[in-house]
């Protein structure tokens, strides 16, 4: 009999219950289904409730923010009300990073709701209606913009009535809005670098678990720099990466989201004044903590591959230096340790100044420069012709001089100098630490963390120096240093043939064409200095050293052609059809862009395979015509071309082929292949 009676009650209760939530009609698409939701079944007059747009979004797509960040635009929404009623603006719960490719965005995956806050008439009667429009823009590999009309009928009675299904919803993201911090806050914003400190209790290491900062403006961070959290009791700093030329705000307003060591996430206003000295974010050790650290990298440093080629030259001097007096052995261990000492603080120097102007500079930023990776692919090429045989330094080819030998102790020193040069593109355990707070640190104690560093490279020589004795303990000079001078040759061939792939990365096939014909002329002056030295006479030095010079001639072209390549890009003429038209009737091939300033996957394609180096010199090799059509605003003659393509939304390739005709649709995700096989079929 209980079941009976327990279902009956169940019954009773769902007939009480209301018939639906206060939902509009919903505006489907694939990607999303939009509604307008209230947080109440019946109003009273003049009772404050919630309105709100609701997206439903399709998996892998989403949404923005108030700021998008990189890419992107806000959703927004347009209340039409009763006289006497009031609404007021779209609130925005706390974002999440959405990372695409290189870019990323400040927005919402799943479900989101975006309430706003209205008041009823204090007459109202019977029932309130509510109108509202709506656009919301949706992205995956390609964005889309979405509008829809809604409607709501709410009933007036005398005392309001929350609605059971909405109200959680609604209570959920009132949660999730940023509400006001209860601590302090300043910023620093100096150049690239920038820190934001927040004080006040509850802030500790053991309840705060991550933090992240959204600024209200975009354009004043760098928003997918990777933000390093230093906690403190009762505190906590965020350090932030700044585009170059970014303004400086007065106030750095934004929202602070933290998660607490339980997971739960909680998002705070933050508006700090900005001004004094950058903060650093990373944990900050003792100064005697971060000088080991160095010491122990540097000395690790001999292990990595970047330096593995030196150690030919190494390996040859310390032969070399078995069985010599025992001031000898320490005299050069000494002109080793100074060349390895003054190259880390001039690199230390540099960094100093470079940071001071504004500039973001690191460990290893001499590798960004395509002419010093050339010059030092071609001194290992000529390090590794040396050995080989080909030509000596300071004495017949073939009679074991090489490098360290050069003027005696010059040869040690620059030894160091070349070992410090090469060990850059490498980071050996310890070191990411000592070299990240050294950065932080004033200018005296970063030079200090650079010599420790220094110190730490230089100890297999330095222990030389003051153990002469070790010496002994290598094999004497003989027969077989001739054999090992052979092969010790083929890691510089190798570092040669890595610095090259790097150059290519960096400057493209024209950059690669000018090193490699760089390097024949390095080889010729080997030959040429090689013969003079087996007694040639001066032709051979004089063909030597022309060929060098005419080597060094080409680096100019290495640091001016990709910056011009890349330009290209930004120079695309307005798209309009009678433009297409005019240029294929010309006879030249046409690559159509459309794109949009919201448009992530836009921004993606432009940034890794239009501006390239490859795709740019195919354009102006084949005399291409480039143009953009800009559908931010909804341009309506683009959107026809749109719709004549099939597409809903951008972005839309076209190639034309040179004397017309239709043209060919590229994908919406590209690669410099698709594009370039699309230029060589239009160009004929």
């Amino acid at each position: 009999m209980r079941p009976f009676v327990t279902l009956l009650i169940l019954l009773a209760g769902l007939a009480a219950a209301p018939a639906g939530a206060v939902e509009s009609a919903a505006v489907r698409s694939p990607r999303a289904t939009a509604t307008l939701v209230a947080d109440r079944l019946a109003l009273a007059p003049g009772e404050e409730f919630r309105l709100g747009l609701r997206l439903r979004l399709a998996p892998g797509w989403h949404s923005y923010w108030r700021n998008a960040g990189d890419a992107g635009a806000a959703p927004e929404l347009a209340l039409t009300l009763p006289e006497g009623a009031t609404a007021g603006t779209l609130e925005f719960p706390a974002p999440s990073r959405i990372a695409t490719g290189p870019l990323m965005s400040f927005g919402y995956e799943g479900e989101v709701l975006l309430p706003a806050r209205a008041t009823a008439s204090a007459t109202a009667d019977g029932a309130m209606h509510v109108e509202a429009e709506a656009n919301w823009l949706v992205c995956a590999d390609l964005c889309i913009p979405e509008e829809g009309r809604f409607r709501l009928t709410l009933p007036v009675a005398p005392a309001g009535r929350l609605d059971p299904a909405l109200a959680p919803l609604f209570a959920a993201t009132e949660a999730a809005l940023p509400r006001p911090s209860p601590w302090t806050a300043r910023a620093a914003l100096e150049g690239a670098r920038g820190s934001l400190r927040i004080d006040g209790a509850g802030l500790s290491p053991g309840l705060v678990r991550e933090a992240a900062f959204f600024p209200d403006e975009p354009g004043l961070i760098q928003n997918a720099a990777p933000q390093a959290l230093r906690l403190r009791d009762g505190g906590l700093t965020l350090g932030l990466r700044r585009p170059e030329g970014a303004a400086v705000p007065a106030t750095l307003s934004g929202v602070m989201v933290l998660v607490d060591a339980g997971g739960q996430r909680s998002a705070y206003a933050v508006a700090a004044p900005v001004g004094g000295a950058v903060e650093a974010a990373e944990a900050g050790l003792p100064l005697w903590q971060v000088l080991g650290s160095a010491l122990l990298g540097g000395l690790l440093l001999n292990l990595m591959p970047c330096v593995f080629p030196i150690l030919a030259m190494k390996a040859m001097a310390l032969a070399r230096l078995s069985g010599a007096a025992r001031g000898a052995v320490r005299a050069h261990a000494a002109s080793y340790t100074a060349g390895v000492l003054v190259s880390f603080l001039a690199l230390a120097g540099m960094l100093i100044g470079l940071r001071g102007a504004g500039l973001a500079a690191g460990w290893g930023f001499q590798f960004t420069a395509p002419a010093f990776v050339a010059v030092l692919a071609w001194l290992m090429l000529a390090i590794g012709l040396n050995l080989s045989g080909v030509y000596a330094v300071g004495g017949p080819a073939g009679a074991g001089a090489g490098l360290a030998a050069r003027g005696g102790h010059a040869g040690s020193f620059f030894t160091g100098v070349l070992a410090v040069l090469v060990a850059t593109p490498c980071t050996a355990p310890f070191m990411a630490a000592a070299v990240g707070a050294a950065l932080t640190l004033p200018p005296a104690e970063t030079l200090l963390v650079f010599a420790a560093l220094g110190l730490g490279l230089a100890a297999p020589y330095a222990l030389l120096g003051l153990f002469p004795s070790l010496a002994g303990l290598l094999p004497r000079p003989g027969g077989w240093m001739e054999a090992l001078r052979g092969a010790l040759a083929f890691p510089m061939y190798g570092a040669a043939a890595w610095l090259a792939w790097v150059l290519a990365q960096q400057a493209g096939p024209d950059g690669l064409l000018l090193l490699l014909g760089g390097a024949v002329l390095i080889g010729f002056a080997a030959w040429a200095l090689g013969l003079a030295q087996r007694g040639g006479g001066r032709a051979g030095r004089l063909l030597a050293g022309a060929a060098a010079i005419g080597a060094l001639a080409l680096l100019p072209g290495l640091t001016s052609a990709p910056p011009a390549m890349a330009g290209a890009e930004a120079a695309a003429e307005a798209w309009s059809p009678a433009r297409v038209a005019a240029l294929q009737a010309e006879g030249r091939p046409v690559f159509v862009n459309m794109t949009a300033a919201w448009c992530i996957t836009c921004k993606v394609n432009e940034q890794l395979v239009l501006r390239s180096a490859p795709v740019q010199a195919a354009f102006a090799g084949r005399n291409l015509a480039y143009l953009k059509g800009d559908w931010t605003g909804g341009d309506a003659v683009i959107g026809a071309l749109l719709r004549e393509h099939g597409r809903e939304g951008v972005p839309l390739y076209l190639v034309y082929p040179a004397g017309g005709g239709a043209p060919q649709v590229l994908p919406q995700l590209l690669t410099e292949g698709i594009v370039l096989r699309a230029v060589e079929a239009a160009a004929g």
